[in-house]
This record gives C-alpha cells, structure tokens and sequence, in this order.
C-alpha cells in the first residue's frame, strides 16, 4: 500500500505550518515563560491544587480561537458540527506533523490542546447523545464554552472498568448517584461529566453499566482534591458523588450499554494518540541527530562513534515501523473495521508511546548535561509522554488485549477499556 502523503493532505499541512508560523509563533513569543525552562511553574497555579494556571488557561483558549477562525482546529469533526470530516488516517498525519515540530503553543503537551481539535467526547456526544443533550452541552463544547470531564477510572478500578463500584439507582423518575472516580480529567473546570455507574446486571460484566451526563454543580458532587503528577500542571482531580441526584433524561447513550461510550472515546483517542508520540519520538531524533553532527568529543565528531550512531539508527528503525502500523490502523478504522483494527490499535498504542519516552530518554543522554537540563525540552517531553503508557491504557493492558485476539479468550474473560 502506498503511504506518501495525498496531495490535498500535503497542502493542508502546508498551510497549517504557515498558519502556525504566522499566527501561532508570534503569539508563544509573547509569553516565553510558558514555554522556557520556567514552563511547569508557569503553566501551574500552585496555591489552587496545582491545577492549570488561569493565565495559561487563556492562552490555550486563544490559539484555539485562532485555529478555529482559521479553519483548522474543527478538521476531524462532523460536517455536522463544523468540522470537515477528517479522517482518522489524516487526523493520525497531522497530529504526528504538528509533534514533529516540537514543542510549541501549537501542542503544548502537557495539554490535549492542539491546533486541530482532538474532540472524542464531542464524537461521543454526536453520536450518542439526545437532541436535548446536543443542545445544552453540545456545540458549546465545540465552541470552546465549557469542558466536559470523562468520569470512568475508580480508586479501586482501573482498567478493570467492568469492576465500577459506583452505583446508581432508580428513586422514581431520578437516578440517585454514589460512589467515587479518580483522576476524573478536568472535571475541576467542567460544566458536566460523563459519569458511568453500574445500574444492573453483575460485577465484571460490561452490560449493566450506564453513562450519566451530570453537572458539577450537582448536591453532593464534591472534588475533595487533585492529583500532583510527575508532569505539571494537573487535571486530574478526586470525585466523590454522595448521592448525587439526576433526571432520567441524563443518560447519555442506552441504559445498561455505557462502555459503548467509552469504546468508542478510546479507539478514538488511543489511534491519535500514538500518532502524536510518534511525532514527539521523532522531534527527539532529529534534534539528536542534528546534535550529534555540532558536538565534538574526543577530536571527533558525536556522530562518528558508533555507540551514538547505533542509538539513533535502531529508534529511527522503529519509528518506521511504528508509522507504518499507525497509518494502516487508522486506515483500517475508515474502513469500518473498528473491531478488528482493535488489537492494532493496542499495537501501535503501545510501541508508539513507548518510542516516545524511549527517544526522549536518549535525547536527554546524547545532550549530555544540558539534555538533562529544563531549558531543553526532552525531559518535559518524557514527562508527558510516560503517562501515556498508563492512561491510555497501560501498557500490560494493550499485551492482554493482543493476547485475547491471540489466543481467542475474549468471550471468557471480563471487558476491559
């Protein structure tokens, strides 16, 4: 199969790097202390939890007014919703472009903040959703008026999402919602959250566990902290929901079916994913490379040990390799194959964001001490990109889930996100 990029593709690429050079550039030059060495500490307002700072906050809003005026930031979207129906095969090229690029307000890393949207819940909502809910929380999410958070991980539950201990039961024409979600992404910002609680059927079991759509200003919606992570700032708050009370129009999707929901986030979001670790994976080894050609050690040249040239060979081999899986996954996923590409996109989740924390790691050494540095981008680059390996679906999880395909146990053993 021929994997050069489309004509059409190119000229929007090309047009996106003019529009970031332009618009976008100029824009980062103004507030360099979000983007130097004094990034994390910029970026973060302390005194509130370690939450996003409000002026970074309104810079991110900013570029994405600007890359929305522009045409860009509503690509991969529904003509429906404005958008042009992006591919995932182009939305997986232009998210790996814009991280091969580096770091920048155009993809700031530590945010899902990018010139070109990466919106799965407004693809969940799209196709999920009740004109009511459309309505009232919809197109302002679109717009840029409200986040909405995505309510699934428990303290005790992870991957296992079959195992939700959180609750919700019928008190007439209302849900009454208990339990607790962790790292319940920007749920501290939010309008509302996708909660999903078991309501029927038995632990383990993906039937039985249905989506809420529940606003945050909601009695007994508490946020009683948030977690401090190895990169900062954080979005990723506690939920507690002590009886939390909802209308049965708050459903979002089918009652009992909600893990539809979030098969259908995931896909989205791990494919993309692994594109824009694979674009920062490359980032590192160009600039290693374009290092190792300035830096003399031992009257040599870097470049002409064979230590440093091996290093650099055997990531830039898995980058190919890693691009091909990820454009023949999201090939396969246009093509309506969404539940067989499933074990390629564990696939290339896994080697992709694994890549990226490994070029990252070698960067850092082939900088020597200022790769080690905060006023090179590598060791931020690493911190952002070794969540990955967890939050979408940790590594051990994407290898259980080849394996199921593997060795056929997926009807025997629980559903796992």
């Amino acid at each position: 199969m021929d994997w050069s990029t489309p004509a059409p593709l190119q000229d929007l690429l090309d047009r996106l790097d003019a529009f970031i050079d332009a618009e976008i550039a100029p824009l980062e030059q103004e507030h360099p202390q979000f983007f130097d060495h004094r990034r994390e500490y910029a970026r973060t307002d302390w005194d509130r939890d370690g939450v996003p700072a409000r002026e970074w906050t309104e810079l991110l809003g900013e570029m994405r007014r600007r890359a929305d005026a522009a045409g860009f930031y509503r690509y991969g979207l529904p003509a429906a919703l404005g958008g042009q129906d992006g591919s995932n095969a182009d939305m997986a090229r232009i998210r790996e472009h814009l991280l091969a690029r580096g770091p920048g307000l155009h993809f700031p890393h530590n945010d899902e903040a990018s010139v070109v949207g990466n919106l799965p819940l407004a693809l969940v909502l799209h196709e999920y959703g009740t004109p009511e809910q459309k309505e009232t929380y919809l197109h302002r999410y679109v717009n840029g008026e409200i986040e909405i958070a995505f309510g699934l991980t428990e303290p005790g539950h992870g991957s296992d999402a079959t195992f939700l201990e959180t609750t919700a039961r019928r008190d007439g024409d209302d849900w009454i919602i208990q339990g607790a979600k962790r790292f319940n992404s920007l749920s501290h910002a939010a309008e509302v959250d996708v909660v999903f609680a078991r309501t029927s059927g038995e632990d383990g079991k993906a039937q039985g566990i249905t989506a809420f759509l529940v606003p945050t200003a909601s009695e007994g919606f508490e946020i009683p902290f948030n977690w401090w992570t190895f990169n900062m700032p954080s979005d990723h708050p506690e939920v507690h929901l002590n009886s939390v009370r909802v209308p049965n129009s708050a459903i979002l999707g089918e009652e009992g079916r909600g893990l539809d929901l979030a098969q259908l986030f995931v896909h989205e979001n791990r494919t993309r994913q692994a594109a824009s670790s694979l674009g920062a994976a490359q980032f590192c080894i160009d600039a290693s490379v374009a290092y190792a050609q300035e830096r003399t050690v031992f009257r040599k040249q870097l470049h002409e040990h064979q230590g440093i040239q091996w290093q650099l060979v055997d990531l830039n081999t898995e980058a190919e390799m890693v691009r091909s899986l990820l454009y023949r996954t999201a090939a396969l996923m246009d093509e309506g194959g969404k539940t067989s590409a499933s074990p390629l996109v564990s696939m290339v989740n896994l080697r992709s964001n694994q890549l990226a924390c490994n070029a990252a790691d070698r960067a850092i050494q082939i900088h020597g001490g200022t790769g080690y540095t905060r006023h090179l981008p590598f060791e931020h680059i690493y911190r952002h990109h070794r969540r990955y390996r967890i939050t979408e679906g940790a590594d051990e999880l994407q290898k259980r889930r080849i394996a199921s395909t593997m060795f056929d146990f997926r009807s025997t053993r629980p559903a796992t996100t």
